[in-house]
């Protein structure tokens, strides 16, 4: 069977959807994925739910924002690989024993490219009892701009995703004040596709889970050089000490999944940051946007490693 999905964006984080292209676990399971890049990653969802592809990979929040809008004509989540935030915050100067409390006063360029990020830093300083004002926020900059801006003096802490962050730490120009993988659970990435697609191909899902269940057994098993190896075409500009490093540090977070479940608590971790800074106003249940069904079923087979 072929799926179409809809990738949302190039990013080293997302390295458990190329992964599965590349290990063929698809293939494996005779499907045949053909991967389409969305034209604007804010529109992924809604480009999924006007029937531009069958699957596509993006962040719950989108789900949540879309059900909010258009109860009848949203998407759900089946399957996720990412269940950590993948940003960091750096500073020019070390501070292993950082708080949130000393961004007070400090000039922080957070990322505007796309909401999560910043959404839940808020609710992170608001759940520590920072007052917003206490910050010098200096919006409106793409991450590039963020890390010009460190290097440049207009900014003292920086809010990046990899592999800004390991670039910097690589030419000793940063230091990691904050990973916010931890954090905890936060619903980051999953699969997602629209009810009427999965009415209609439960064992297009289920074939989907086993592959991505398989595919994080994999990525768990090994080294980050040896992802670094298997996924150096998909991410050509980055090299490779460098991605190595991002994919060591990732996996030392525990930013990718070991089961394709989307666990209830970084759904709603993500879901009250939303209502928190007025993203959502609606609060959406798990059960609303969520069905783990085939990614659990997945699970329960223990299909064998790659």
């Amino acid at each position: 069977m072929r799926i179409t999905l809809i990738e949302n964006f190039r990013a080293v984080f997302y390295a458990p959807f190329y992964a599965a292209i590349a290990l063929k676990a698809y293939a494996d399971e005779g499907l045949d994925v053909e991967l389409k890049m969305s034209s604007d990653a804010a529109h992924t969802a809604q480009s999924l739910i006007a029937g531009q592809g069958d699957v596509s990979w993006g962040g719950p929040l989108r789900l949540m924002m879309a059900l909010e809008k258009s109860p009848s004509g949203a998407a759900i989540a089946f399957c996720e690989a990412i269940g950590r935030d993948p940003f960091f915050l750096l500073g020019r100067e070390p501070n292993p024993g950082f708080k949130l409390h000393d961004l007070a006063g400090k000039r922080l360029a957070v990322t505007t490219e796309v909401p999560t990020p910043w959404m839940c830093l808020q609710y992170d300083l608001k759940l520590a009892g920072v007052d917003l004002k206490q910050l010098r926020v200096v919006p409106g900059r793409s991450m590039g701009e963020n890390v010009a801006a460190l290097r440049s003096g207009e900014a003292d802490v920086i809010q990046v995703f990899q592999p800004f962050g390991a670039a910097l730490v690589h030419e000793r120009a940063a230091h990691v004040w904050y990973a916010a993988a931890s954090r905890g659970l936060v619903s980051y990435t999953t699969l997602n596709t629209t009810r009427a697609f999965a009415e209609k191909n439960p064992y297009a899902l289920l074939k989907m889970c086993r592959a991505m269940h398989r595919t994080l057994g994999w990525i768990s098993a090994h080294e980050g050089r040896e992802l670094a190896a298997l996924l150096a075409s998909w991410l050509p500009d980055v090299p490779a000490p460098i991605l190595t490093a991002c994919f060591d540090g990732y996996k030392s977070l525990g930013l990718w999944n070991r089961t394709p479940i989307l666990e209830r608590a970084g759904f709603d971790w993500l879901r009250d940051a939303a209502l928190a800074t007025g993203i959502l106003t609606k609060k959406i249940s798990y059960e609303e946007c969520v069905d783990m069904r085939h990614a659990e079923a997945a699970v329960r087979e223990s299909p064998p490693p790659l």
